[in-house]
């Protein structure tokens, strides 16, 4: 029985979700020959506020540096 984790940054409609989980049983159906009711796969979404990549939050990295913007505004 296949199992399928799934870890996407943020959130992700229902829809979304659903077409992942299509998408991916029917992948191991079609290489694997796997039957599609063994088949699980379990969606993980992480926070943005949880996670970060070269030592900085992903919540801050993808924030609006207001700060940044305002001094380079002032500079033209």
């Amino acid at each position: 029985m296949p199992f399928v984790s799934i870890r996407i940054s943020g959130t992700a409609t229902k829809d979304q979700k659903s077409g992942i989980v299509a998408d991916v049983t029917q992948s191991l159906v079609e290489r694997l020959g796997k039957n599609p009711a063994a088949v699980q796969i379990v969606i993980e979404e992480v926070s943005t506020e949880n996670y970060g990549a070269g030592g900085v939050l992903i919540v801050d990295r993808d924030a609006p540096k207001l700060q940044e913007d305002a001094h380079a505004e002032s500079s033209q």
